[in-house]
Parts: C-alpha cells; structure tokens; sequence
C-alpha cells in the first residue's frame, strides 16, 4: 500500500527570488507564474522565508520601510522534505497557518514547493478507488481480516465502517490505516467487538 508523498504533488524547480529582489520585481513575478507566493533563497538556494501576496498587499496599506524580498518575507521559511507522507505536511501547513512549504532536500537546498491546492488532488479519488483499496489492502492484506465481516461505505471521502471484529485491539490500527488511504477525508467507526467466552 503506497501512498503519495510530498515528492508526488510538489511543484519542482520552483520560481524564488534572492534578499535584494524588489517589491516590483517580486509582483511581476507572481503574475507571470500565476502563483501565490514565492520562498526567499540564500545564494545556496537554501530557503530564507517566503513573500507572498498578503505580504504585498500589507506593504502597500502601510506604505513605508519594506520594499525588497529580505524585508517583505516572512521567516524564517517553513519547509517539508520530499519524503514526508502528504498528511504529516498538511498538519504542519495547518498547525503554522501557512498556504505553501518549500521542499528541501537532505542538504537543505530548495527542489519544489508543496501548495495547498496541490493537496486538493489528493481529496478527488474517486470514492470507489478508495472502497476498493480499503477492502483489498488495508482489511484483506495487510490485517489479513475476512473482508465479508466488515462493511465499508465511502461517499465523498468520508468512510463508514461497519460490522463485528473478533479483536478489539485492531480497531485502532483499522482506523488509522484507513485514514491514512489517499483521498479519505473522515473516517467513522460503527463496528462491533465480538465478545468472546474466556474459560477458566
């Protein structure tokens, strides 16, 4: 069962700007590329910050002082690694309140950018594929469950679970496994533990 990493959806070779890029030539940019922000990179293309839109348009409101890149960033730059699974980048987007995270590699060095829109992707499954892959890979192989003992319904990523399960210590791992399914976007829990005799 292989999920998509950040390696998947990045954008590669992503537009950056150095300290000293001006306030115009940072706006000219964004438009040219049709995109939101851009990371701030030393001269070993290793992220400083990032400038985005808001950045801008916060410079225009207040008028003075920042009008190059080195000014205008913010910093220091948030950054996921191209092995990182999808979801753990998500959580940190969410947990630091930012729309994009430049991708480093092992080095340091800035290789792409990982949007939020690019995450999106991950939510158009189709609600079959993700069935399927629940059923077949999650329930069938890797917990070597009867697929016949569990239900799995999934609309519109949201996946309902029913049915008995023998062991009440695979519940935890059957949810987290199929949370982590690319495409899930909730998962809910409706099964049953089998009560079991124990004797004496």
């Amino acid at each position: 069962m292989r999920h998509r990493s950040v390696a998947d959806l990045m954008t590669p070779m992503a537009v950056s700007v150095a300290p000293e890029t001006t306030f115009k030539e940072i706006a000219r940019l964004l438009d040219e590329y049709d995109i939101t922000a851009v990371p701030v990179v030393d001269e070993a293309y290793r992220p400083l910050g990032v400038v985005s839109e808001a950045d801008l348009v916060r410079r225009r409101l207040h008028g003075a002082g920042a009008d190059t890149a080195a000014a205008l960033m913010s910093s220091p730059a948030v950054v996921a690694h191209p092995q990182w699974s999808v979801v753990r980048a998500a959580r940190v987007m969410d947990r630091e309140k930012v729309k994009r995270l430049p991708v480093v590699d092992g080095t340091g060095v800035l290789i792409g950018v990982l949007s939020r829109s690019d995450l999106v992707q991950l939510f158009l499954r189709r609600d079959r594929a993700i069935q399927e892959e629940i059923v077949e890979d999650v329930i069938t192989r890797t917990l070597r469950l009867s697929p016949s003992a569990l239900t799995v319904e999934v609309m519109d990523g949201r996946v309902t679970l029913s049915g008995t399960v023998r062991d009440p210590d695979v519940v935890p791992v059957l949810l987290r496994l199929c949370d982590s399914v690319d495409g899930v976007v909730t998962v809910v829990d409706r099964t049953r533990r089998e009560d079991v005799p124990t004797g004496k």
